[in-house]
């Protein structure tokens, strides 16, 4: 059977002396890294939220300027192209134009071409008939 002599009192208050020891210089600080470094985490964390957040708002706000810039570019696009349509129809017209004053330049030109040799032709033919008739006639006409 177990005895109570005063071992056995001194083994308990050994016990708890250790018992203080050990708590007030080995779990305490332990517990008390332990709870810095939970804070330190859930610091963290939320610094990291908080960056998440405003990376989040960063990434909308440059969607819904990407999204502005290419509308306005398809609009600057389609301003282009028209006033590009614009211009590629007065270029056109002017060169109708110009084209249609050249060919009746040249119509003109060819016609007074073919005026004169039809003249040139015809007085040729008279020098030519008169001639002949002289040959064949033998005398002057």
């Amino acid at each position: 059977m177990i005895t109570l002599d005063l071992a056995f009192f001194i083994q308990i208050v050994n016990f708890f002396l250790l018992l203080f020891i050990l708590n007030t210089f080995l779990y305490k600080p332990i517990r008390k890294a332990l709870a810095d470094r939970a804070a330190e985490i859930n610091g963290a964390r939320q610094r990291t939220d908080a960056v998440d957040a405003s990376v989040q708002e960063k990434v909308t706000a440059y969607e819904a300027r990407m999204s502005d810039v290419r509308a306005q570019a398809a609009n600057e696009r389609a301003t282009a192209k028209k006033a590009a349509e614009i211009e590629e129809q007065t270029l056109l017209e002017k060169a109708r134009q110009e084209a249609t004053v050249t060919i009746s330049a040249i119509r003109e030109k060819v016609a007074k071409e073919t005026a004169d040799a039809r003249e040139l032709l015809r007085k040729q033919a008279l020098f030519l008939s008169s001639d002949i008739c002289e040959k064949v006639l033998g005398r002057s006409l």
